[in-house]
């Protein structure tokens, strides 16, 4: 996997970031408890759906982002829980700041979306059509 070249990814994000949260409250969704537990999940180990759920939190951006584009450079529709391309979707709806700091991964993410154009009408390959080329174009806006 490809991430920041300074980025261990036998740590997890807790201590890439330096910033450890503990336990989660006692009265916590049972989202905010899973973003506590992959926090503490070395980031080289995480699969599909805990990029997709940490980034659509907003959660470790800086270090995912190079994950989850190296993920989807292998398969644009990579899936987790929901529908294929929901990891692709998660990454076109981070914050437009984070394309603006980062234009490398903004070039990498435009030629992701390329190969999903690629592959033709979505609905061929059980993704939700409207979904991905909704957050297309709101990336290339």
């Amino acid at each position: 996997m490809r991430t920041r070249p300074d980025v261990d990814e036998s740590l997890t994000l807790e201590q890439i970031e330096d910033r450890r949260w503990g336990n989660p409250p006692a009265d916590a969704t049972r989202l905010i408890k899973t973003v506590y537990e992959l926090r503490q999940k070395p980031v080289g180990s995480m699969d599909i759906e805990d990029l997709r759920v940490l980034l659509l939190q907003h959660e470790g951006i800086d270090v995912l982002v190079p994950i989850a584009l190296t993920q989807l450079e292998q398969n644009p529709l990579a899936e987790g829980d929901f529908y294929p391309g929901d990891l692709l979707t998660a990454v076109l709806k981070l914050p437009q700041a984070y394309w603006q700091r980062q234009p490398d991964q903004r070039r990498r993410t435009s030629a992701v979306i390329t190969a999903a154009e690629a592959l033709g009408n979505l609905d061929d390959h059980n993704a939700p059509h409207d979904t991905i080329w909704q957050q297309i174009n709101m990336f290339r806006a």
